[in-house]
């Protein structure tokens, strides 16, 4: 009698064991099906959002180095002139300028003076001496000195390689004193998409916050995007990864 007994107590604790085990599993199993599920909506969300809003163009020239360097693919997201501040770096094309779009910094917008140079070789817009962080060398902002007033609704570019740069400065003689009407902005650049070594959002700059209502340079989305996508992508792996992974853990 005592020996059944015992025979009856194992067999209804292997049971139970078994029990809480498929329990455990079939409660995992759903867990990664709704990760899955969040991870394809995230996924699958992000890059439909990333590719109604944001364009990609290739840097066809040294003009804008050390920010991007010629060759870089980047990512710009399609902006009206109206939305672009100083500071942004953006893609245009101008009759005036060529057939191809091109990549140059947004230094002065309508109604601004921007001048060249000060004591220190700085750039000024409105008399405010500009520290131009990002050019290549460290300056001077030009070779040659010049004074503008950026005409309404015009938008004056120059690029941060000041030495070879062909830019505002070169079309200085013509009827708008080298500004492009902000309505030829295609898009303002965000980041870099390749070559991998050099992947990420462009650096913004504070340069410009001296001018009154100047502000820091605009950003659009990106970077959310970018982190929306990553996560699904970890979502989804990590939800596929799940029963292969119990299952081996259970054999063991």
């Amino acid at each position: 009698m005592s020996s059944s007994s015992g025979a009856i107590t194992g067999t209804t604790g292997s049971t139970a064991r078994r029990g809480t085990a498929g329990g455990a599993g079939r409660t995992g199993h759903r867990l990664s099906g709704v990760a899955i599920a969040i991870g394809c909506v995230l996924f699958l969300g992000a890059t439909v959002w990333a590719a109604l809003v944001y364009r990609p163009y290739t840097v066809p020239t040294d003009s804008m180095v050390p920010t991007v360097q010629p060759g870089d693919r980047l990512l710009a997201q399609k902006v009206s002139g109206s939305e672009v501040r100083r500071g942004d770096v953006v893609v245009f094309k101008d009759k005036l300028w060529g057939d191809e779009p091109l990549v140059k910094r947004v230094v002065g917008v309508g109604g601004d003076v921007v001048a060249c140079c000060d004591a220190q070789g700085r750039l000024t817009v409105n008399g405010k001496p500009i520290d131009e962080t990002y050019l290549k060398g460290g300056g001077p902002a030009s070779i040659d000195p010049f004074s503008t007033r950026v005409p309404a609704g015009q938008l004056f570019l120059l690029g941060d390689n000041r030495a070879v740069s062909e830019d505002s400065r070169l079309h200085l003689s013509d009827a708008q004193g080298g500004s492009v009407p902000a309505g030829d902005v295609r898009a303002r650049v965000d980041g870099v998409a390749w070559p991998a070594s050099r992947i990420g959002l462009l650096s913004r700059t504070s340069a410009f916050g001296v001018v009154p209502g100047g502000g820091s340079p605009g950003r659009g989305p990106l970077g959310l995007l970018l982190i929306a996508i990553a996560a699904g992508v970890v979502l989804i792996l990590g939800g596929a990864a799940y029963d292969p992974v119990a299952k081996l853990l259970r054999r063991r």
